[in-house]
């Protein structure tokens, strides 16, 4: 059966996913980053009152994933602070200026990881050469790798995500962006073995002062009065599907 695990952005998306059937959780900060790092408070609070397997994100800025020296030993102290919370993995990804897999620090981010489920996170879609890649991670001994089959959703990458997923089934291949209860189906029918997303919604603030006239963000069109969260009944549909296809 295939596993459904949902990209949770704060405690209370990660109560609603697991309440509505979620398999697994990537925990993260920043939605409109696309995912960074949560705060010691959301990792703590998480690992207390989640019972499924939880595995937050280590990715401490937006962007690209050729990281500072400063930023890389960040990462480090990030994935002793999971480990020691007790969580059971974690999602990374670490690149070189090339679009290659950075080896030497992936090798440190496992040795660091010891006892840890890894993710490699969709840093795998900005690689030069994907077959590489996915030797290479196969090598490290990474548990899986979330991808959209290096193109902008996973639906227009499933030929490539097909490919790698005909590979020895280690990394496991799980699918993500833009999968969604519409086209769930069609990666079941791949074969795929897990999928991956948001089950998202933005939802307006409570707030009824409102100064639109200032925005605290540096893209200046940014609505600052809209939250994202996990929609529990778009989770709910999703886990019913995967539980249909396979009886």
């Amino acid at each position: 059966m295939a596993l459904l695990e949902i990209c949770c952005y704060s405690e209370a998306c990660a109560v609603t996913a697991q309440h509505n059937g979620a398999d697994r959780i990537e925990l993260c900060a920043s939605p409109k980053e696309g995912g960074l790092t949560p705060s010691y408070g959301v990792l703590k609070s998480v690992r207390s009152r989640v019972t499924i397997p939880v595995h937050p994100i280590i990715r401490p800025r937006g962007g690209d994933f050729c990281y500072s020296t400063e930023e890389f030993r960040a990462m480090l102290e990030d994935i002793a602070l999971v480990r020691d919370l007790g969580f059971p993995g974690l999602v990374v990804g670490v690149l070189d200026e090339e679009g290659r897999v950075d080896m030497a620090r992936m090798r440190q981010v496992m040795a660091a990881s010891q006892g840890l489920s890894v993710t490699f996170h969709r840093a795998f879609d900005m690689c030069a050469s994907p077959q590489q890649a996915f030797d290479n991670l196969a090598e490290l001994g990474v548990a899986r790798v979330l991808t959209s089959g290096q193109q902008p959703t996973a639906e227009k990458g499933l030929q490539l995500i097909m490919e790698l997923n005909r590979e020895s089934g280690v990394p496991i291949i799980m699918a993500g962006a833009g999968v969604r209860a519409s086209n769930l189906e069609l990666f079941i029918r791949a074969g795929v073995k897990e999928l991956h997303s948001s089950a998202g919604r933005w939802t307006p603030s409570p707030m009824r002062y409102r100064n639109t006239g200032l925005s605290m963000s540096t893209d200046a069109a940014a609505d600052e009065y809209s939250r994202y969260g996990v929609d529990g009944e778009s989770v709910a549909v999703m886990k019913s599907l995967i539980d249909r296809y396979h009886v």
